[in-house]
């Protein structure tokens, strides 16, 4: 990768030669002017407002414009003569914990990479210095013609530096926060939660720009001769009054959905009870039980390929006679296994009893004396 500057990093009474290389690029997708009549390009010419005439780069300078139109030139000569220790040094002033850093004043990123065999050994002590201390290195550099505030952290085996705004060029958030009370419930806090928790985490490097990725596809299909521009969606109604807990519920159910996953929008919603899943098109009407000794009315079926209602109640009907039948056989047929039972105790008994009186008369008979 090609360096923007060429430096060292001064670290107490070390100095690390270093090159600055930019960490991060922009994809965007840039347009040109054009002439809507006849296609050709618009450019910008640089014109002196003296002579009218156009003037090259190489002959265009820098100059201070005072509160009375004056100009005073500035040449790079004179910037880098300026009695400053960061004209070509980062140089390092503390060490802090991460999160004393407000995200807020992050700005431009770049990578510092070690300028030479002899800046590996220096390079390395601060890198792994950072590593085990937890901590990163705030410090003071100057580019493109003006003194800067910078982060250093390590990433991977690289020292990364952050560029930082000042202080005092972050603005105060006067009158931006809604400047109406509002109260937020438990329940919406709860569901809230949820929908954070099903959301989960996202993995940084699977994201990407749909949005450019729809332009090249457009500028391809133009370029091949068959676009057809799609229609363009409505744009959402502004100020629109929308019930809060209903959107969150949703919200997690739609997020459950795209993971596969099932089930209401959680516990500690306070919403009441779970709604059906109801498939795509399609609305479930909830079944409500009723109290001791009510009846029910349950909804209407849907017409198409169902049974009426009427044939609903003809089917139940049979149903019904056809257990009334069943169960008037079941007790006839118990009827006369008793009966049957009953008359066999009743034989048994009669022949116990003629049986007993039998062998009582046999007994009471005087045996005859046999004769001499």
């Amino acid at each position: 990768m090609r360096s923007i500057w060429n430096g060292a990093i001064s670290f107490g009474l070390v100095s690390i030669p270093i090159k600055l290389v930019n960490a991060t690029e922009s994809h965007s997708i840039s347009f040109r002017q054009i002439h809507l009549a006849d296609g050709g390009r618009i450019r910008y010419r640089k014109v002196c407002e003296l002579d009218g005439e156009e003037v090259p780069g190489a002959e265009i300078g820098k100059g201070y414009e005072e509160a009375d139109g004056s100009v005073i030139p500035i040449t790079d000569e004179d910037l880098a003569q300026l009695p400053l220790a960061t004209a070509k040094t980062i140089e390092i002033m503390s060490f802090v914990p991460a999160e004393e850093i407000d995200p807020l004043q992050m700005d431009a990123a770049y990578y510092l990479a070690a300028n030479g065999a002899t800046a590996a050994k220096p390079y390395t002590l601060l890198r792994e210095a950072l590593k085990r201390s937890r901590k990163v290195a705030i410090a003071k550099y100057a580019l493109r013609g003006r003194e800067r505030l910078g982060m250093l952290r390590v990433v991977d085996d690289v020292i990364a530096m952050h560029g930082l705004l000042w202080p005092d060029e972050i603005r105060v958030p006067e009158g931006v926060a809604p400047d109406v009370e509002v109260t937020v419930r438990d329940a919406e806090l709860d569901l809230a939660d949820a929908l954070m928790a099903t959301l989960g985490e996202v993995e940084m490097a699977s994201l990407h720009d749909d949005y450019r990725d729809a332009v090249e596809a457009m500028i391809a299909a133009k370029a091949g001769g068959a676009f057809e521009p799609a229609e363009a969606p409505g744009e959402p109604a502004g100020g629109q009054v929308i019930d809060l807990m209903a959107a969150l519920e949703k919200s997690v159910r739609a997020a459950k959905a795209s993971r596969g996953e099932t089930g209401g929008a959680g516990a500690g919603a306070g919403a009441g009870a779970e709604e059906p899943e109801t498939k795509a098109g399609a609305e479930v009407t909830p079944m409500r039980r009723g109290g001791a000794g009510r009846k029910t009315s349950a909804a209407p079926k849907a017409v198409g390929g169902k049974k009426s209602t009427a044939a609903s109640a003809k089917e139940t009907a049979a149903t019904a006679a056809a257990k009334s039948t069943s169960a008037a056989s079941k007790k006839k047929t118990t009827a006369k296994s008793t009966a049957a039972k009953s008359g066999t105790t009743k034989s048994t008994s009669a022949a116990s009893a003629k049986k007993t009186g039998a062998g009582a008369k046999k007994a009471a008979t005087p045996r005859k004396r046999a004769s001499a």
